[in-house]
């Protein structure tokens, strides 16, 4: 008798997995199926015929049809595998594979990941700015990891840093005050704030909530908000908040190719962006900011055909995009600003600091958080075992939507929260059983919603 493994489903021309496959595997999660194959798939579990098993040859040799019955999905922490090594389980990440000794698919591959620092190019030392007041500009959510790197570069690196903050319905009461406290001790920077209308943010919140089941638009609203003024202010660089699990995360998440963390450093294909832009009458791009331009396009004109065409898709980006274009007139100072810069050259480049390298060799939370309440006045969660997403109120709720999404298989997009967790144990950044308390108590990992997602439907009502 053959079954249709778990987490596996058609999905028009294609099988899809659910989940993150091991070994050989390792993000191989589609298997192209033709309308014959299809039609037999839809009625196992069945005994094949040897002509059938032809017809399903690679198929089976995928491991989405075998004969066996399927393994069924946790319905809980208590029922989850969990990974030996780290906190990883298959609840948390259905359809998480794992080894003969008991490690999940992400700690079987570290080694193919060690080296995945960043999708941008990451920078050790930032110069002074000649043409710009400011030599860095950071998106500053009053969250841990941001509030580190701005501690980095004002305190450590002694740089002119333009801190960026957005006015969120959600921000928690713990980051707020960070974000106060940050602005009375560190002099040599400068905060400005930006904001949505109201009526235009429920606009796009409704939007995006029917699609994604969630409101969370962050970084990306930022983005659209303040790359005008990067531009008017000529700043050099700007900076993201995100933590090595989280750029890695992408890879595990089908998001980013093993490519995309080796282009920041590739000559070959530098020199091949930069051919086409002077064969089109453009300034060639400095290190970054092709990073740049190809965020602000996706955000300001759509998905781009090239990555289309890719298989690298992130759909959450996508919803987000398709949100915002339900206030049209916010993207125009965006869109005038791109195709500016992009003639000029006068493009701020996107980059990233390795906060394992400037923390001494490993970024861990523990030390970080004492570190940034001292030199910042860094104001923790009110459960202070919670370090990861410390900056919004309605983070559980996010998480929730994400997990139930792609627990249930309606959305490929794995928690975010879920595969960070998860990297961050494996990579030593934060204890195992520390990671285990905070997916039993902090995060949003529950088949029942959560009383977050209250307070996100109560601004959805007004």
């Amino acid at each position: 008798m053959y079954y249709l493994q778990n987490r596996w489903k058609t999905d028009g021309k294609k099988l899809v997995y659910y989940g993150i496959r091991s070994g050989k595997n390792l993000n191989r999660n589609t298997v192209k199926i033709t309308k014959k194959k299809a039609k037999i798939i839809s009625i196992l579990p069945k005994e094949l015929s040897e002509k059938e098993k032809t017809v399903l040859k690679n198929v089976i040799s995928s491991g989405a049809v075998l004969p066996r019955e399927p393994k069924k999905t946790p319905l809980s922490l208590a029922e989850a595998q969990f990974c030996t090594r780290c906190c990883a389980n298959d609840f948390i990440i259905a359809g998480l594979e794992f080894t003969n000794d008991g490690l999940c698919a992400m700690c079987a591959s570290e080694h193919l990941t060690r080296d995945f620092k960043s999708v941008v190019p990451i920078i050790e030392k930032i110069p002074r700015a000649k043409k710009s007041r400011f030599d860095v500009a950071v998106f500053y959510t009053g969250g841990k990891d941001s509030t580190y790197l701005l501690y980095y570069l004002a305190k450590v690196l002694h740089l002119r840093v333009l801190a960026l903050t957005w006015v969120i319905p959600y921000a928690s009461e713990s980051a707020l005050k960070s974000i106060e406290n940050a602005r009375k001790k560190l002099k040599n920077v400068e905060f400005i704030t930006r904001s949505v209308n109201p009526d235009d943010l429920s606009k796009i919140y409704r939007k995006l909530y029917d699609l994604n089941e969630n409101t969370c638009a962050c970084p990306s609203l930022a983005y659209v908000l303040f790359y005008p003024t990067l531009v008017a202010e000529k700043v050099p660089y700007f900076v993201a908040g995100n933590e090595p699990a989280q750029m890695t995360g992408l890879f595990y998440n089908n998001m980013s190719p093993k490519i995309a963390y080796k282009f920041p450093d590739s000559k070959f294909l530098n020199f091949a962006v930069n051919l086409g832009r002077i064969l089109t009458f453009h300034p060639p791009l400095r290190r970054g900011q092709f990073h740049t331009l190809a965020t602000m396009k996706q955000l300001a004109f759509g998905t781009s055909k090239i990555v289309k065409l890719s298989g690298y898709r992130n759909e959450l980006i996508e919803n987000v995009v398709t949100a915002i274009n339900e206030v049209p007139e916010i993207l125009k100072p965006l869109k005038c600003s791109v195709r500016k810069s992009s003639r000029s050259g006068n493009i701020p480049a996107f980059v990233q600091v390795d906060f394992d390298a400037i923390s001494g060799g490993k970024y861990e939370w523990t030390n970080i958080k004492e570190l940034i309440t001292e030199e910042c006045g860094w104001v923790a969660p009110e459960d202070l075992g919670k370090g990861l997403h410390t900056s919004c109120k309605i983070e559980k709720c996010k998480e929730f939507s994400q997990f139930s999404r792609f627990y249930h298989m309606k959305s490929t997009i794995i928690p975010f929260s879920a595969i960070e967790i998860s990297l961050a144990s494996r990579n030593k950044n934060i204890t195992r059983e520390q990671a285990i308390y905070e997916i039993e108590n902090t995060l949003g990992f529950s088949l029942e919603e959560v009383p977050e997602c209250e307070i996100m439907k109560d601004f959805l009502k007004k």
